[in-house]
Formats: C-alpha cells, structure tokens, sequence
C-alpha cells in the first residue's frame, strides 16, 4: 500500500506513479526534477511560508509577462539557467560557446532587408552610426551563401522597439541574406547597455540579492539556412563597463566584438564572422508576440 509515512517516502512515491510515461524522455526529465526538487527542499529546510512565496513568485512571473517582455525567460537567464543550455548545447572542446541565450525580446518576422540598408526606422537621438558587416562560414571555412541573418538590439537610450512608444514597430530589427561568398552587411546605431526590465517579481529578486539589472551593450544575430543547426548568439561591445558583471551571465571571450571608433568618435564599425554546424534547423518559439 502506498502510503506515506516519512518525508523521505514522498518521494519514492513520487517516482513510482511516474514509472508509466510512455515517453522515455520525458520519464528520464521529470525523475530527475522531482529528485533534485525533493533534495532542495530537504536541504534547505523549507518553511511553509517560504513555500507560499516561491509559489508566489511563480504565479506572478507568469502574470506579468504579456506583448512587451516575457518574465518567465528573464527569470531563466537571471538564474543562469539560459546560458547553461546554451553551453551545453554549443559548447566548443574548450566549454566555451559560440551562441548565447535568446533574451526575452526576439520577435518573429522582422522586415526582411537589401544588403546595407540601416535597420533604425526611427528617430535615434545620441546614436553613433554603426556599420556592421562579416561573413556566414562552415567550420571548415567554406561559405554559406543564402544564410538568413536576423538582427535586433536595442536602441542607443537602451530600449528595445516593443518598450519604446517613441519607436517605429520592428525598428532596430532586420533579416539579411548572405551573398555567394557567404557575406552580410547592413547600417544601424551603435547599442547602448541597458538595465533588464526590473517592474516585475524578477526586479524584486535583483533588488533582494543586491544585485545591478546593466546588460552589458550587444547586439543580437540569429542565423539559420536549412541544412544547418539555427546559431542564436550576440556580440557584446568591448569597451562596456559590465562586461565581467552581466545580470544574465550571457558574455564569453568569443562574443566580445571591436567597435571600431572612427572620424574621432562619429562613426563605429563592427565586423563579426560567424559558424553553422549542420544539422536541424529549427526556430525558437519567440518570447513575446
């Protein structure tokens, strides 16, 4: 009969009535969640009203996410759960990684654009004209022409379009095709670090661990061509103040870019080259509509 008689028996019981889940995955997953879950609340000794808080948390994340910002993933990458994935997923023999956290403001279907058209639509006020350009390659350097290269960032007032009522719906977002020889370039306005939304449960957090909400400054690419796995990443400016210090722990060597500072600080360049791997290109659902 099962029945509980000691907090250790929850669990086992637990476990028990998930023996039958058809699917292997999801069996493996969620045993091993209930696991480390019932290990955490032991550790810690769990109070009833820490409990209700936690739960609380939960419940407010979901609430306060809607058609400008998504809570829940920004609650995954103040944790560092969203960089972890993404390490795990891409890492190189070192354990660095080319890709990074997808953030909670890519929008699906951004215009799609002619090679070095400026993808900011609106006004910029304080904006350094940025000029991007690299190249899409194999890992053994042979070109991917025909590559989708998707770029958003944030505006130099450090807001993306969706937060910005000043802001052209899409501005500072863009697809680019690459040419024969795997090459892209496009114009734009060099980004600003900004501070992650911090009106919600999850600025509660960063308030009650005495932490700082400054992204480091960076824009974000997502490449894909069929054929190859889709590369989500960013390039983060190398002259930010917070590059050793981001809220979301997103920054490795490899994503730290040069912005060229040229025409004595009026104009900035930025050449960035990327690398597909082969294999299944599939899309991530957006965070927000």
């Amino acid at each position: 009969m099962n029945i509980v008689t000691t907090p250790d028996s929850v669990l086992q019981m637990a476990l028990h009535a998930m023996e039958r889940t058809p699917d292997p995955r999801l069996r493996t997953v969620m045993a091993a969640l209930t696991r480390h879950l019932h290990a955490f609340v032991q550790e810690v000794k769990l109070t009833e009203d820490e409990f209700e808080h936690a739960l609380g948390f939960l419940v407010a994340i979901g609430q306060a996410s809607g058609d400008t910002k998504n809570e829940v993933v920004l609650a995954a990458d103040l944790l560092g759960v969203s960089t972890l994935v993404a390490l795990l997923n891409n890492q190189d023999p070192q354990g660095e990684s080319p890709a990074a956290l997808l953030g909670p403001f890519w929008r699906a279907h951004a215009p799609v654009c002619d090679a070095g058209e400026n993808i900011a639509r609106s006004e910029t006020p304080g904006g350094v004209p940025l000029e991007v350009s690299g190249a899409v390659r194999t890992a053994d350097g042979q070109a991917v022409a025909g590559a989708i290269v998707d770029v958003w960032q944030a505006s130099p007032v450090g807001l993306y379009e969706n937060q910005d009522a000043a802001q052209e719906d899409m501005n500072l977002r863009g697809r680019f095709q690459t040419d024969a020889e795997g090459r892209f370039h496009f114009r734009s306005v060099r980004p600003a670090g900004y501070p992650v939304p911090t009106d919600g449960p999850c600025g509660d957090l960063l308030r009650a661990q005495l932490r700082h909400p400054n992204r480091p400054a960076h824009l974000h690419f997502m490449v894909s061509k069929p054929g190859h796995k889709v590369l989500i990443t960013q390039v983060f400016a190398d002259d930010d103040e917070n590059l050793e210090s981001d809220p979301v722990f997103g920054v490795t060597r490899k994503l730290i870019g040069r912005y060229e500072l040229e025409q004595g600080g009026q104009r900035a360049t930025l050449q960035h080259d990327f690398v597909l791997e082969p294999g299944e290109m599939k899309f991530p659902r957006p965070p927000i509509p």
